[in-house]
């Protein structure tokens, strides 16, 4: 399930930038002579705040494993001294541009040697084994219901365009362009694999025309923000007779290494019409959308040429001028797969316990600054308030690093003589493995899973009812000893806030203190908080920001959590002795800088549960009466919003 993280959104583009005032405009005001001057890096889709914390840690960590890479200095630990051969053998652009496609040759040949859906059932399992997207994608992950064990997953194939949103008729021009752009990188790939013209432009019309057909039946964004929706839990008999051309529980057996007979289907509208999309009638189409996903599916541990080539949908997408340089690609590529070893080297030597010891002490002054505002709650019901202290108490904190990283990557050994791709190859195999055999297993909830210690972000997991803060996010403007309380509780004290408050959003709130989907609100709480979310909703919805309008009910969850994290910080705040108002704000507006490209701002739009960045700062603000005090703001005022249009949940 989609975690709740604290980034997304998009920047201010199009404004004068001069002399504002608070009083109008919040985030203008603090950010806006940066904005002005700065300059977004030709291989990123945006920069500032988030994206600048995570710049410098970038150099930060390709100086520190250049010196090892230059036998200056050691890796530390085995884990750490297989990224660094790993790191090699991407480094090594000689050996993969003599490779090119020739790796991918033998998954090329399984596909093209498939001449109907008997020879595709009997080679999916081998497809999902090696990475490779199939039309029915399986996967491992906590039960909603029952969050202390794992369960069998099957989701939505992945579609071309960043949302069945752009199938639409009214997001045509978009669509085509973006189609364009696609169809021309693929054929270019092609080419290199050695594939004709005419192969080139049969493979990928035929593929296009199944994406569409998958995205008419598909669960938008939007859909997907509501959680509850993806909990369709059947049995594999059940799930079997949806398909007619292919045995989906043959399937399954082949592929998870114990029985089962429980499946959730995550997208049920996809899944109920799965004999309307996959057909004898267009095997011809599966096929080429599998050789479409073989063909990209490696592109980034290909030659330098394919790899810069596959890159340019994306780059369209976010807005990136240019590919990253030989260096910065390759350090990513062994990032990626060894995201843990990296993270916990950076948080160990930059972080360390001291800090970590003191950030738990303030996420635990924050889960009580909540725990009052439960008790002094004037809508929520006694029943509904004891169950909510008692989800706090069973809250689970992971601050700066985990105390253990996750046993898979002690099995990712690089064996120095083979090449990047089978190495890559290899591994491939064991994590899919790892996922698989997690069947029926209990949960870890220390165990680190979605975010590494080296990552500027921090999310809440619903399913796992834990909230985690990695050492990355945990520095200037969010949080330094230099900076006063005041400052600090409009950094990472809202942000932890912000992740509390999805304990209590309204996808969190369906959940209870294990975790688990189980609605423990009265009915009369439970409508009462749908107003307010409503509000939340139709205060955001339809703004006209870069890039499009906002979605409000796609954004509310976030929008919650933003704006109860912001109230509880500034009553934390308030209990400090030295408490100004005024750098509260200046800072919380502070932490939101960004700016971006104005097709990383469409994108985001269409796919992010996040409101835009200056939407977060001002808006989250504007709801609060100490921000009008703190300022002196008036009903003249750009900021002004009238009292009684200003929501407070939480």
């Amino acid at each position: 399930m989609t975690q709740s993280c604290i980034i997304g959104g998009s920047g201010s583009q199009g404004k004068d930038l001069s002399n504002i005032n608070i009083k109008d405009d919040l985030y203008l005001s603090v950010n806006g002579e940066w904005l002005k001057k700065a300059k977004i890096p030709a291989d990123k889709s945006s920069t500032g705040g988030f994206a600048k914390l995570s710049d410098d840690i970038e150099k930060l960590l390709m100086n520190d494993f250049q010196d090892m890479l230059d036998n200056k200095t050691e890796p530390n630990n085995v884990l750490l001294a297989n990224f660094i051969n790993y790191y090699k053998l991407a480094l090594n652009y000689e050996q993969r541009n003599k490779l090119g496609y020739k790796p991918v040759k033998t998954f090329i040949d399984k596909v093209n040697k498939l001449n109907n859906y008997c020879d595709l059932q009997e080679e999916l399992s081998f497809f999902v084994r090696n990475g490779i997207d199939v039309p029915f994608p399986i996967y491992v992950a906590p039960d909603m219901k029952d969050a202390k064990h794992y369960c069998l997953h099957a989701a939505a194939a992945g579609l071309i365009l960043p949302d069945t949103t752009y199938y639409k008729e009214e997001q045509k021009e978009s669509a085509e362009q973006l189609l364009g752009v696609f169809t021309k990188m693929v054929s270019r790939l092609m080419q290199l694999a050695g594939f004709n013209d005419d192969e080139i432009k049969k493979t990928i019309s035929e593929a296009l025309q199944l994406d569409k057909k998958m995205a008419a039946y598909e669960l938008s964004n939007e859909e997907k923000a509501d959680y509850p929706k993806s909990y369709n839990p059947e049995s594999l008999s059940d799930f079997d007779e949806r398909l007619e051309v292919i045995s989906l529980s043959k399937f399954i057996n082949q592929v998870i290494p114990e029985e089962t007979d429980k499946i959730i289907v995550t997208d049920k509208r996809y899944y109920d019409h799965l004999n309307s999309i996959f057909s004898e009638d267009n095997f011809n189409e599966v096929k080429s959308w599998m050789l479409v996903n073989v063909i990209l599916n490696w592109t980034g541990i290909l030659s330098d040429d394919i790899r810069k080539i596959g890159g340019e949908y994306g780059r369209v997408l976010s807005g990136k001028k240019e590919a990253p340089n030989k260096q910065k690609a390759a350090f990513y590529l062994a990032y990626g797969q060894y995201n843990m070893v990296v993270g916990d080297y950076y948080a160990r030597k930059y972080f360390g316990s001291k800090a970590k010891k003191d950030v738990i002490n303030m996420v635990h002054k924050m889960i009580d600054v909540y725990k009052e505002r439960l008790e002094n709650n004037d809508w929520l019901s006694d029943d509904t308030k004891r169950k909510a202290i008692v989800k706090l108490n069973n809250l689970v904190p992971n601050v700066g690093y985990p105390d253990k990283i996750d046993p898979i990557f002690a099995q990712f050994v690089v064996d120095e003589n083979d090449t990047l791709f089978n190495n890559d190859l290899k591994f491939t195999r064991l994590a899919i493995q790892d996922e698989f055999n997690h069947l029926h297993k209990e949960v870890d909830r220390t165990m680190w899973e979605d975010m590494d210690p080296a990552t500027v972000n921090a999310y809440y997991d619903p399913s796992n009812n834990i909230i985690v803060f990695p050492a990355a996010i945990l520095q200037k403007p969010f949080y330094d000893l230099s900076q006063t309380d005041s400052e600090n509780f409009g950094g990472i004290g809202a942000v932890m806030a912000h992740e509390i408050s999805h304990a209590f959003d309204n996808n969190g709130a369906q959940f209870d203190e294990f975790g688990n989907l189980n609605n423990w609100w009265t009915d009369d709480d439970l409508k009462h908080f749908k107003k307010l979310t409503q509000a939340m909703i139709d205060q955001f919805d339809g703004i006209e920001v870069s890039g499009g309008k906002v979605n409000g009910k796609q954004v509310v969850s976030e929008n919650v959590a933003d704006q109860g994290g912001l109230s509880c910080a500034l009553e934390a705040a308030k209990k400090d002795d030295n408490f100004d108002v005024k750098s509260f704000f200046i800072n919380w507006a502070k932490i939101w800088c960004m700016k971006s490209t104005i097709e990383y701002d469409k994108l985001l739009l269409s796919i992010d549960v996040h409101s835009p960045h200056n939407l977060r700062a001002n808006i989250c603000a504007q709801n609060l009466d100490d921000f009008y005090e703190a300022f002196d703001v008036k009903d003249t005022d750009g900021m002004w919003i009238d009292p009684k249009d200003r929501v407070a949940i939480w």
